[in-house]
């Protein structure tokens, strides 16, 4: 549901985030530091491999929120995470479901279109002139008159869900929202409500063609049919594999939260859109089982984030304030392997600088030659994280892929390349924060110990 707004507010703000990168937040050259020891064994024990099998499991089948198939690859996860040797916790939760148009009909003159639907789009049949409204946004509707009109509207700058209130505010009878990129458009729109009027999704061209033909005052009538949608009260899941930190300190540790979302929408496998994050945030638990921490680290993979980030809404808002202070990262890993998705980037809530971008920004200079550019972005499970006060980033390529939200985002999209690069960055950003770095005399104690944390972490990873 999230990507799409990233794009309008990423063109400008990554200019600006880039530009912050290279100046503010990168180290200078001569202040760059050297993989150590531990850090070249993390890197070695990343398995591309691993992962891209973990995303052809999970993405057999489309993992919908709240349905079988999503309670599949719950305990998939589950079980991965327990055969790490993890503590594994399944945190329930309820939400407002929805089925999806058993119908959608759409003719506008003499020409017949299949559109989309969004999820959360209410079924009715409507009849009208077809409108040019613009982006949708309520100063472009000041002027016009929809009522008992069927609103052609282009995608972007503002959420669907906007969007479909703004027309309807102004008399709208329908809405038809076309892509602002080549692929089809599918997308949600957030949750019922009572003022959403039918809304269908066309594609770039057919909504450029639609356009053109009102503009020149040969669009004709528009007939919109919508049947059947249904909303009712399902139950999805969190899975929450923990790694308590190695040794007792006066005060409970720091918390590092990796995550990443498990459903995908209906009719997507969701390979990339986030098989590709949840087996990441597998691989981090895989790699990380043996390594000593003075920091607890838990990993995360959310439900239903695809109809409102809801999964991670629900598992900040179960932590206490004690566990809010003491989390001081949150790295969300979504849409992180497809090879037709341009270059990483990381977006924050407010589009600033914090610990995980400048983390990332060290150690990906260091690995690649250059920091990860961030800019500002949410739509992601990144957001809730955020709102509480929670230095977080959302790890993503730009521009995405032409297969986001569609039945072709399957494995044979995805890049093993761009997999082990990120999960280079996230893995050593991690451990820069994580280390095992209280001295010696306050760990171990006896004359005869001679080791080092160190050689100690050494000795694990072996």
């Amino acid at each position: 549901m999230k990507k799409p707004i990233f794009a309008s507010v990423l063109a400008a703000s990554l200019i600006l985030g880039a530009a912050g990168a290279q100046t503010a937040y990168a180290k200078p050259a001569e202040q760059a530091f050297e993989l150590n020891v531990t850090e070249k064994k993390i890197l070695k024990k990343i398995n591309a491999e691993n992962m891209y099998s973990t995303i052809a499991e999970l993405s057999k089948t489309p993992r919908v929120a709240g349905t079988e198939s999503e309670w599949g690859a719950v305990q998939y996860v589950k079980k991965k995470f327990e055969s790490y040797g993890y503590k594994t916790k399944v945190q329930p939760f309820t939400f407002e479901g929805y089925d999806a148009p058993t119908k959608i009909e759409l003719t506008v003159g003499s020409e017949t279109f299949k559109p989309g639907s969004f999820t959360y789009t209410v079924g009715g049949k409507v009849s009208g002139e077809l409108v040019l409204a613009g982006l949708g946004k309520k100063d472009e509707l000041q002027t016009l008159d929809l009522t008992g009109k069927i609103a052609l509207i282009k995608r972007g700058e503002i959420s669907f869900a906007e969007k479909v209130l703004n027309a309807a505010e102004k008399g709208a009878s329908g809405v038809i929202i076309y892509n602002n990129t080549t692929g089809a458009l599918s997308g949600t729109l957030g949750a019922a409500n009572e003022k959403y009027v039918p809304a269908v999704t066309l594609t770039k061209a057919e909504g450029e063609a639609l356009a053109a033909k009102i503009s020149s005052g040969d669009a004709g009538t528009a007939h919109l049919h919508v049947e059947g949608g249904k909303v009712e009260t399902r139950t999805s899941h969190n899975v929450i594999a923990t790694k308590k930190p190695v040794v007792s300190k006066n005060k409970k540790s720091d918390v590092i939260v990796i995550g990443a979302h498990h459903d995908s929408v209906e009719g997507a496998p969701g390979a990339n859109d986030d098989a590709s994050g949840t087996a990441m945030t597998l691989e981090m638990a895989r790699i990380y089982q043996h390594v000593p921490t003075d920091t607890e680290l838990r990993f995360v993979t959310f439900g239903a984030e695809e109809v409102g980030l809801i999964g991670s809404y629900h598992y900040v808002e179960s932590l206490s304030d004690e566990e809010i202070s003491r989390t001081i990262a949150n790295f969300n890993l979504d849409m992180v392997g497809s090879k037709d998705a341009g270059d990483l980037v990381m977006l924050t809530l407010d589009g600033k600088a914090n610990l995980v971008t400048e983390l990332a920004q060290d150690k990906s200079k260091k690995l690649n030659g250059e920091p990860t550019p961030f800019g500002q972005g949410g739509r992601s499970d990144h957001v809730p994280f955020a709102e509480a006060g929670i230095p977080a980033a959302l790890f993503i390529h730009n521009p995405t892929e032409p297969w986001y939200h569609t039945p072709q985002d399957s494995i044979d999209k995805i890049s093993k390349d761009k997999l082990q690069d990120v999960a280079e960055i996230i893995s050593t950003s991690v451990y820069e924060r994580a280390r095992l770095d209280i001295k010696w005399p306050n760990v171990f104690s006896g004359p005869k110990m001679k080791a080092s944390p160190d050689m100690i972490q050494e000795q694990e990873l072996n």
